[in-house]
């Protein structure tokens, strides 16, 4: 009986330690800074795994197996495993002992240590020309094995980096980049312009190959490495990536006239991608194109306090009125929608159809690499009742997972975990083939949806926006919606995303990191994926005889002509389970002089006089929506009275930090000479309890502007 006890237990102990767990956390230094591009590897293997943008990694072992850490200025960490999957590793910086070629105005010098390559010296001229200083011209053919060359052969375009001994017969093999402890992989050195770096701002370059490269960086040092270290510790990234981001033109909304334009008509919109990726942007110290800031986005990213609906209706309304913050001649007027908030397990089954880009464009960590991360989250919340494929495209599209139920996570995720970019992009094949999926497996009353993620950089017909919106608006008749997500900086087309989103009954979101992940298919499951009220309207009618002139701050992309308000044939925003919208109207009282409205003659064949039997009322709210699976749409109203409240809430206070930061990254002529301090106090008066630290993240990013 003891030998039969000894022999279970021995088993039992043997299966837990073969078992593999998947271990994940975060690298940063003493300061709590994250680290890039740390490479993890289990000890005595041949693969691993490196640091995200965000100092995250994810790597499958065995209980008992070793970690190391290494990274380049930092001591190599060894830490054994345990049953805790969670990890918090700190690295100690250390004097590195590697050989470096310093580079200054003057020459390279050459350092006693050695790693077994040979380090020639080489003298800069004192020309004041850019492109006798730049490092591409000092590292081709100054230092043995370096080569560069230009992608297209045209002046200013991006650099092909090559390290002798690491070049393939198949193609050119670009280096790993590494500059001031940032990674850039091969794959997206088709956005770097390496010659635009100039050799003066440089401390110290250090070339690696071979072994020593593999030993530090992993896979992702296969082709060879290049650490680059400025003195300043920055480096301008506008330099380096020659970005091909489009954006679709912005027009900002000016003042009109009650007595001439009394109805003002648009669509909500519950899109947040601007605000991610302006975030990202600011992150990275790049310029934000004026047409990249869509300040209703930006506002609607950040949820608010408005009360559940309490009627039949799936959304309630809310406002307030306040004297304007940066305008004390003008009223600030917000309009708020509650979406219903339904739990996961309360929603319909889902019929998904993941269309996924695995073109060429997307190879890169922060694109493929980041995807595959999020999508492990929105398959974890998964019930037995859901269903998922997967579409793939590249060159041509192709189903590499058929509908499998939710309860079989590890078939889904596995699918996922193995797909690989390359090839051109046939996106008008894979949408046709992801939307044919969905209808094959069509739920009744269920929520069928392809959710497509890519950059944008795909084709669909001949290229254009218009044959890909033709293309989507015939598909969404199918009863399918459509969610979008955007990946990836440098190729990002935000213009046609929004197309995608805007035409296909669905909403749009840019991924920069797996917090965002986290909060989209996280937090915000029901949201992102659940569709309550479609085709929702907003119609504002403004009271002359109380308001002299009104501006729509944002949704400039979401107008509607008046008359589209009432029909039902014309698309409007979806709105998904526990969404809000907000809108806000700056409005110049009657009999107000105000520099950004003048007077126009008085009308010859029109009755211009305001009437008096509504003298308490600022304004009406008329609300259209549709149920999902409804054509015809329901009306509803609101009255919004002239009553200025008489203390700012805390959401009313932040919502107009969010706009009036947007207005100051547009350079709008609207804000009034307000300055980072005048958005940083009223952020601050908002902010409010911020479970989630939002709010607080973005007070961090107003003041990284100034």
């Amino acid at each position: 009986m003891r030998t039969l006890i000894f022999i279970v237990c021995t088993i039992f102990t043997l299966n837990v330690f073969a078992e593999k767990l998947s271990y994940y956390g975060t690298v940063h230094d003493a300061y709590g800074i994250p680290l890039v591009g740390v490479n993890v590897m289990v000890k005595g293997a041949k693969s691993g795994t490196h640091t995200d943008f965000d100092g995250n990694f994810e790597i499958e072992s065995k209980i008992g197996n070793t970690l190391v850490f290494t990274s380049i200025g930092y001591k190599t960490l060894e830490l054994q495993l345990e049953k805790i999957s969670k990890l918090d590793i700190i690295l100690k910086e250390e004097v590195s002992d590697l050989e470096e070629i310093v580079i200054t105005t003057q020459c390279f010098k050459r350092e006693k240590k050695a790693l077994g390559y040979a380090v020639s010296q080489a003298t800069l001229s004192q020309s004041t020309s850019k492109n006798s200083n730049s490092i591409s011209r000092v590292l081709s053919g100054k230092h043995s094995g370096v080569k560069i060359t230009s992608q297209n052969g045209t002046t200013g375009s991006a650099t092909n980096v090559l390290i002798r001994g690491v070049t393939s017969i198949n193609g050119a093999s670009q280096p790993l980049f590494v500059i001031n402890g940032v990674a850039y992989d091969g794959s997206q050195l088709h956005q770097f312009n390496v010659a635009n770096i100039d050799s003066n701002s440089i401390k110290n370059v250090t070339i690696l190959k071979g072994d020593k490269a593999a030993e530090l960086y992993g896979t992702a040092g296969k082709n060879g490495v290049v650490v680059i270290t400025t003195k300043n510790g920055k480096i301008n990234l506008e330099q380096l990536v020659s970005s091909q981001d489009s954006y679709a033109e912005i027009k900002e909304n000016d003042f009109e006239s009650t007595i001439i334009h009394p109805l003002s008509t648009f669509s909500i919109d519950v899109d947040k991608a601007s605000y991610s990726n302006i975030r990202r942007m600011i992150n990275k110290g790049q310029k934000i194109p004026k047409d990249a800031v869509k300040i209703e986005e930006m506002i609607n990213y950040f949820d608010y306090d408005y009360p559940q609906p309490t009627n039949e209706h799936p959304f309630a309304i809310h406002n307030e009125l306040i004297h304007t913050p940066w305008n004390t001649s003008t009223k600030l007027v917000k309009i708020g929608i509650q979406g219903k908030t339904y739990k996961n397990e309360d929603l319909p089954p889902s019929n998904l159809t993941f269309l996924i880009d695995v073109s060429g464009s997307m190879n890169a960590s922060n694109k493929l690499g980041l995807l595959k991360s999020a999508f492990k989250l929105l398959v974890h919340q998964l019930r037995s009742i859901d269903k998922v494929s997967i579409v793939v495209y590249a060159g041509a599209a192709g189903v590499i997972l058929k509908p499998t139920s939710g309860d079989n996570k590890e078939k889904i995720l596995n699918a996922l975990q193995y797909l690989e970019a390359g090839g051109s992009t046939a996106g008008g094949e894979g949408i046709e083939l992801a939307y044919k999926l969905a209808q094959q497996h069509f739920i009744k009353n269920g929520n069928n949806r392809v959710i497509l993620a890519t950059d944008g950089d795909f084709n669909v017909g001949a290229s254009s926006n218009k044959a890909m919106e033709n293309l989507i608006i015939e598909k969404r008749k199918s009863g399918v919606f459509l969610s979008v997500l955007g990946f990836g900086y440098g190729n990002y087309k935000d213009s046609k995303l929004e197309i995608l989103a805007d035409k296909g009954n669905g909403n749009h979101a840019y991924i920069d990191t797996m917090q965002e992940a986290q909060r989209v298919f996280g937090q915000e499951f029901g949201g992102t994926l659940y569709t309550i009220a479609k085709d929702v309207k907003i119609q504002v009618e403004f009271n002359p005889a109380k308001v002299q002139a009104y501006r729509l701050i944002g949704y400039e992309n979401r107008l509607l002509e008046d008359e589209d308000f009432i029909d039902d044939t014309k698309d409007a925003g979806e709105l998904g389970s526990g969404h809000n919208v907000t809108a806000l109207y700056e409005i110049i009282p009657a009999g107000i002089k105000h520099e950004f409205f003048k007077d126009t003659n008085n009308l010859k064949y029109t009755h211009t006089t305001p009437s008096e039997n509504y003298s308490d009322e600022l304004l009406t709210v008329k609300f259209r929506y549709k149920h999902p699976n409804a054509t015809k749409s329901i009306e509803i109203t609101h009255v919004v009275n002239d009553t200025v409240s008489a203390s700012v809430s805390v959401d009313m206070s932040f919502a107009s930090a969010v706009a009036l930061f947007g207005m100051k990254l547009r350079d709008s002529k609207y804000h009034n000479q307000a300055t980072i301090k005048d958005i940083l106090s009223l952020a601050e008066n908002g902010r409010g309890k911020d479970l989630k630290g939002y709010r607080a993240e973005f007070v961090r990013l107003v003041e990284a502007t100034q």
